[in-house]
C-alpha cells in the first residue's frame, strides 16, 4: 500500500488549499484514514480524521475550515482547507490504518504566509 499526498503549496493567509492523497488499492469503510502535520520544531499531530464511514473528528483548531472526504471510486482522501492562518503551515502527512496496518505518505508542505 503506498500513499501519494499532493496539493500543498504557499498561499495566503485567508487562503485556500485542497490537498489530496492517493491510495493505491481500494479504500474500504472500515479504514481509519487521517491527515496529520508537523510543524518546524513540533510534534506530528492529527488535524483530521475519518474513524468509519459516518464519523470523522478535527482537532479544535481546524473545526469549521477544513473538511476531511474520501472518493472511494478514485481512491483518493480529501483535506480542503479554507480561512487558511499562519498556523496551518506544516507538513501534512495522511494516514490509513487498515486489516491492522498503519501506512503513511510522505507529507506535502503547506506554508500560509503574506
Amino acid at each position: 500500500v503506498q500513499l501519494q499526498a499532493s496539493g500543498g503549496g504557499l498561499v495566503q493567509p485567508g487562503g485556500s488549499l485542497r490537498l489530496s492523497c492517493f491510495v493505491s488499492g481500494r479504500i474500504y469503510s472500515s479504514d481509519y484514514m487521517a491527515w496529520y502535520r508537523q510543524a518546524s520544531g513540533k510534534q506530528r499531530e492529527l488535524v483530521a480524521a475519518i474513524i468509519s464511514a459516518d464519523a470523522t473528528n478535527y482537532t479544535d483548531s481546524v473545526k469549521g475550515r477544513f473538511t476531511i472526504s474520501t472518493d472511494r471510486v478514485k481512491a483518493t482522501l480529501y483535506l480542503q482547507m479554507n480561512s487558511l492562518k499562519s498556523e496551518d503551515t506544516g507538513v501534512y502527512y495522511c494516514n490509513r490504518r487498515t486489516a491492522g496496518q498503519e501506512y503513511w505518505g510522505l507529507g506535502t508542505q503547506v506554508t500560509v504566509s503574506s
